[in-house]
């Protein structure tokens, strides 16, 4: 993990949290986009920044488990357990909020989403704030998660006081949200901690979530879009439709997961790593670099079904939600 962040830089960024001002700054995950969690001003520079409808929660970043108590309350002993296995890590729960916890972090709810990030950027940044801090992922509402720096000063510019430079993100999606505030763990949003690692943490199943359960970050159907349509489809369908679309004068972006790129003229070809580590990890960057071509249509290829693609074919969907899929 690359970073070029100094003492002097996190100290910096404190005081911005401090002055109410936002702070971008690397997770394992994302890049997050950070306001001092218990000022509502602060919090509010968040969605205006983002374009984010005011009902759509946070997450708080804290350091530790032990800063849980600050903002949840009635904590149930399996979300203790899913604690102690993976923070700091990608999972984030959601829990009864604490009553002194904002509704602009909450959506308005009675539950608080919390995670504690085990980038040593975030870490030493969270230590030395001493606090929460309120932070989605760093980009525009609904579109690409930035995954590096660069992304976050091209989505911002200045309106960002801080950008702190950790490189790339390690995962490169969001974490897995686990509801723990009814009687079972439920299943909000899938990441890279898979279901089946979950439910061995636990020692049980995890429960369906219903209508009545919490709204989360990264959850409507339509989300993590390019500008640039994007069609998924199985992968032996990808060159008859691009040469298609050729012949009617588009030009065609492909994310695909082979090297052998067919010879169209216009068409930008990208290959994705075959493992899915390596594809969750160059996933945002991808769909960026293909949105940045000027072509007419991304074209990406289905990710396999097994349970290690499992999060990854949940971004790809959202991210072709509207935009049409070629079984």
């Amino acid at each position: 993990m690359t970073t070029t962040v100094s003492k002097d830089d996190i100290s910096r960024a404190v005081v911005q949290l401090k002055a109410g001002e936002l702070v971008a700054f690397p997770t394992e995950t994302v890049y997050g986009l950070g306001a001092d969690a218990s000022n509502a001003d602060a919090v509010q520079k968040i969605y205006a920044a983002k374009g984010r409808p005011s009902n759509h929660p946070l997450i708080v970043h804290v350091a530790d488990a032990a800063q849980l108590a600050n903002w949840a309350c009635n904590i149930p002993p399996f979300a203790h357990t899913l604690a102690k296995k993976f923070w700091p890590g990608p999972l984030t729960l959601v829990l009864k909020r604490n009553p002194k916890v904002h509704d602009a972090v909450t959506g308005g709810q009675d539950t608080v989403a919390i995670r504690v990030p085990s980038h040593p950027v975030a870490q030493a940044l969270l230590r030395e704030f001493g606090s929460g801090v309120a932070a989605p992922s760093a980009n525009r509402f609904g579109r690409v998660s930035a995954t590096t720096a660069a992304h976050v000063r091209e989505e911002f510019g200045k309106v960002v006081a801080c950008v702190l430079d950790g490189g790339a993100a390690d995962v490169g999606i969001e974490s897995t949200i686990v509801d723990c505030s009814g009687k079972a763990p439920t299943l909000l949003r899938p990441g890279w901690i898979t279901p089946q690692q979950l439910e061995a943490a636990l020692g049980s199943a995890l429960a369906a979530p219903d209508a009545d359960a919490p709204r989360v970050s990264g959850t409507l159907e339509k989300h993590y879009s390019p500008q640039t349509p994007v069609l998924l489809m199985e992968g032996d369908l990808i060159v008859g439709l691009a040469h298609s679309m050729a012949r009617q004068g588009k030009r065609v972006a492909v994310l695909a997961r082979t090297a052998l790129r067919p010879l169209i003229e216009g068409m930008v070809w990208l290959a994705a790593p075959v493992d899915a580590a390596g594809y969750a990890h160059d996933l945002y960057a991808n769909l960026r670099e293909l949105d940045q071509a000027g072509c007419d249509a991304i074209l990406v290829e289905q990710a396999p079904e097994l349970a290690e693609w499992f999060a990854i074919r949940d971004r790809l969907g959202r991210a072709a939600a509207g935009s049409g899929v070629v079984a």
